[in-house]
This record gives C-alpha cells, structure tokens and sequence, in this order.
C-alpha cells in the first residue's frame, strides 16, 4: 500500500529565489499515521503544509496526496483533506453552528451526515452554538476549526501548530482527541514547536532552517542520542554557563530551564570530573547529575552536527 503522502526533494524558495525555506526535503506519512513535523519558528513548517494541501507549488521536487499529485491533481486532493492552518481562519463574525454548516455546504455534506466523527467534539463547543467564533477562548476555536477541517471525513489531516497559544489543559484534550481520530484510520500530519509533543507522535521528522535533519520514531530519535548528558545548576547560573562553554573539557552547553545541559568530550569522565570543573570556577550551591535526553537535547544535537559549531543555546519551546 502506498503512503498517505510523500514528498521527495521538494525545493521552496521566496524573494526570487532569495530565500530558501524548503531544501530538499523527502518524507512519506503512512495510512492512519499520527506524524509530526518539529521545528522552531520559521523552519519551514507551513510551506511545507501550504504546498502539501495545494495552496503553493514548489519551485521544485514532487508531492502526491492518496497517490494523487499536488500540481495535478489539486482538485481532488481539496476534497480528500482536511486543512486547519496555525492561525485561526474561520469567519469571525458567524456563529459556532453557521461555521460549521458554511464547511459543509461547501464540500456538498451536512452536519447530520459526518456527525458521528466530530461528534466528541462538537459537544463541548455546543453550548457556545449561537456565540460568534471571534468570541470563543482559544480552546473553544481550536476545537471549532477541527470539527471545519473534519465536516467532509477527510482522509488526510493537515494541522499547522494547533496547539500554539492554547493552555496546557487544551493542548491535551487536543491530542487525546487526535488518538481517537486516528483509531477512524485517517492520516494524520501535525507540525508543532513544542518538543513535548514530539512524543505523542507515531513517527517525527525534525527540521530546521528548512532542512530535515532526522526521521524515525521518537524513541528511536532519543536511543540514537550517543553521548552521556549531564544536568548541572548552581547559585550563579549564567556565570557557570559562559564557564562552562568556554572550558576545552567540555563538548556541548546550553540553558534548559534552570539548569545547565552539557557533554564531556572524553566520555571515561563522569559527575565527579565535572563537580572538580564547578570547584575551580569557584560556583556555589553546584548540583550535577546525569539524565535521559529529550526530543529537544536530540534536536539541538543534530542542529550542531549540521553546522558543525558548538551549542550555545537553544530557540524551541521549553
């Protein structure tokens, strides 16, 4: 069975050329697949969802949806879609119920006829049927462009950052809710910034300034972390952080929330060496101890591989 969606060498350029947000990027999504798209502001994400849902064309590389082409065949892959953008774009002004009956109507269907695959979330938006959708919390618009993007029983499900801006208690609803579609066997590729959410994908593809770096299963992604890390804080963070970056003994150093995430260059030393390291910069109240890596420490790791300079911090989402 042929995937969901592939891409193969795709190539987008802006500015005449000038610059390049898409580079060479390959993938494949597989039938009733969650697959994630992960990367910083700017990495390339939504030009990839706008070429995939046919609403840019590349400047070159192939794409097919349901094995049906993007240039091609665009027509049909807009019926055989789902497409909730990373900005809110339903209408303002009319009510929760006349959104959803406007996408209906739009794509030949009615409410009544795909009730059964929105009805979990239609019924927490229901009490809200007669309020303006420019007037619901961010939960509630969230959940309104899912049941828009689900009204025709799409095969394929584009999400662009669903999640941003949204409280922690909605962005778990939101993935909860994704594992139940995906039990309905539809594909489903959701682009995110937060490393977190990484996890609650099936398979990811980490990207960066347009480039992909990695594809593989999440857990894969973490085993394949090959170097001890270590988490270290102390009374003076930043003072132990330029320290610790400019020491030769050390490989790798970044901020993560309070603490500092480093690597030794020689892997036969341990928490000892590094608390000897912590001595002699004279850093007081120094804990040190070592830790799994996340999704985040896997994507900065293959961010200096990339660019073969060391790491010094790190612009994702904590």
């Amino acid at each position: 069975m042929q995937p969901s969606v592939t891409l193969k060498d795709i190539v987008m350029t802006y500015d005449k050329g000038r610059v390049k947000a898409v580079n060479r990027v390959s993938f494949d999504v597989q039938h009733g697949e969650v697959f994630g798209l992960i990367g910083p502001d700017g990495a390339g994400k939504t030009s990839i969802f706008r070429m995939l849902t046919t609403l840019l064309l590349a400047d070159s590389g192939s794409a097919t949806v349901e094995g049906l082409d993007v240039v091609k065949d665009y027509q049909a892959i807009r019926n055989r879609v789902g497409y909730m953008p990373g900005r809110f774009s339903l209408y303002q002004d009319l009510t929760v119920h006349e959104n959803l009956q406007f996408f209906a109507t739009v794509f030949n269907t009615s409410i009544e006829e795909n009730y059964d695959l929105i009805k979990e979330i239609y019924e927490q938006i229901k009490p809200f049927n007669k309020r303006p959708a420019g007037k619901l919390s961010g939960g509630m618009k969230q959940k309104l462009a899912l049941c828009c993007a689900l009204i025709h029983k799409p095969e394929v499900l584009f999400l662009d950052e669903p999640t941003t801006g949204v409280d922690a208690v909605s962005r778990k609803e939101f993935w909860d809710m994704l594992k139940r579609l995906k039990e309905q066997n539809i594909s489903i590729l959701v682009s995110t910034p937060y490393m977190d959410e990484a996890t609650l994908c099936d398979r990811i593809a980490l990207i960066q300034n347009g480039n992909i770096m990695s594809v593989d299963t999440p857990q894969n992604i973490l085993a394949a972390f090959p170097e001890k890390l270590y988490a270290a804080k102390a009374k003076d963070f930043y003072s132990l952080l330029k320290q610790f970056r400019s020491d030769p003994a050390i490989s790798s150093c970044y901020a993560f929330g309070e603490y500092v995430h480093l690597t030794l260059k020689d892997e036969a030393k341990n928490e000892s060496f590094i608390k000897e390291l912590a001595d002699k910069y004279g850093a007081e109240e120094f804990e040190v101890k070592i830790i799994a890596p996340t999704i985040e420490d896997s994507f900065i790791r293959l961010m200096r591989e990339d660019d073969g300079s060391p790491v010094q911090n790190t612009a994702m989402h904590e």
